[in-house]
């Protein structure tokens, strides 16, 4: 008797394995440099990287700190697993995931090597509820730290050779995972000029999150479908599938940081317009409002003063006016539509692991879909 999967489960089943993979690279690697005789003590440097994981606290003792939902490595492994597990067939262990952990291990660290240089770039003080990197080590060791992270995912991922994946596909890997790194590069590029700019319309948005959320999600859907089989429609379907996945989080964030309640994640209420963030929601409103309410926006989102709790009330009523909600509800519902047709037509075949795998990224699917209905 199988039991149903929720997004908790869905999450946690590989999360060991994923955060082993990660302690294992940093840990080889601090020990290699530990080896050199022309080193002084890098204990700091990968003691940082340990830092931003949440695996130690500001003085490099080890602490329970929260290291995010490691997303994007799931769906690495999740993929891997329904697009056959490279002919896996059923699970009484977990030794067939060692082929696809070194790239899943590979790309969580890319992710957060985006993460510690977004922190700077947007001067983020908090993440997980405690100072981000830079906020406490300062900007230089951050990115020093950043790119140092960037360096060892790549490292990371030439060990799926020693699992015993072919060259040629670890080439793959490897070009996937570049052009992955260029394109969110694109996409931080598109959203810093974004930010003093009010004629950036829903289509330039859509791109840029493209870029910057969708590139890496369909990467990882990507490798791991490379990982699990040779079959081209399958890679293709699950690399669509990421993609999709990808634009729906970001746009159930930006419904979430409008219309959450406290009560529901913890948010406040309307917490991206006080902060002022152009998501979504904002974009939709001025290119829908009539000329009175889009001059309105315009001036709120270019004033130097603090918002008011009124002015807040105001962009509320013109994003009823616009249907903003109703339009982004919607389109989360068409992206969440392209991910369960790309992940339905992934040619089936009588894998346990690969069952057990779409119906996970099924309940993925569902719970960011709850968003639209919300």
């Amino acid at each position: 008797m199988t039991t149903s999967p929720t997004i908790q489960s869905a999450l946690a089943r590989h999360r060991a394995e994923i955060e082993a993979a990660l302690h294992n690279a940093v840990q080889h690697a601090s020990t290699v440099a530990a080896q050199s005789t022309s080193s002084h003590d890098l204990q700091g440097f990968y003691g940082q990287i340990a830092y931003h994981f949440g695996w130690v606290d500001s003085n490099f003792s080890p602490a329970q700190g929260k290291s995010g939902k490691l997303l994007r490595p799931t769906l690495l492994l999740l993929a891997y697993e329904a697009a056959g597990a490279w002919g896996a067939t059923t699970a009484p262990g977990k030794d067939y995931l060692q082929r696809a952990l070194p790239a899943a291990a590979a790309i969580e660290m890319t992710h957060n090597f985006t993460l510690i240089h977004d922190d700077i770039e947007d001067g983020d003080t908090q993440r997980h509820h405690r100072p981000t990197l830079w906020a406490i080590r300062g900007i230089p060791d951050a990115i020093n730290t950043g790119d140092g992270l960037f360096a060892l995912s790549r490292l990371t991922l030439w060990d799926v050779l020693r699992e015993g994946v072919e060259a040629e596909i670890a080439a793959r890997l490897g070009s996937a995972l570049d052009k992955a790194c260029l394109v969110v590069a694109e996409g931080q590029y598109l959203d810093i000029s974004f930010e003093k700019r009010l004629d950036i319309s829903v289509a330039m948005y859509v791109d840029m999150i493209g870029r910057k959320t969708g590139m890496l999600m369909s990467c990882a859907t990507e490798m791991g479908a490379l990982l699990g089989t040779r079959d081209q429609e399958t890679i293709e379907r699950l690399r669509r599938f990421g993609y999709a996945m990808g634009i729906a989080f970001q746009v159930r964030d930006d419904l979430l940081g409008v219309w959450a309640s406290t009560e529901e994640l913890g948010k406040t209420p309307a917490g991206d317009i006080y902060r002022r963030k152009k998501s979504l929601p904002v974009l939709h409103a001025l290119e829908h409002a009539d000329e009175d309410d889009r001059r309105y926006l315009r001036q709120f989102y270019t004033q130097e003063t603090p918002v008011s709790d009124e002015q807040v009330e105001a962009v509320l009523e013109i994003f009823e006016r616009t249907g903003t909600k109703a339009y982004c509800r919607a389109f989360l519902a068409e992206q969440c539509y392209l991910a369960y047709e790309a992940l339905h037509s992934v040619p089936r075949n009588d894998s346990a692991i690969a069952a057990r795998a779409i119906e996970d990224m099924e309940m993925l699917v569902r719970f960011v879909e709850e968003a639209s209905k919300q």
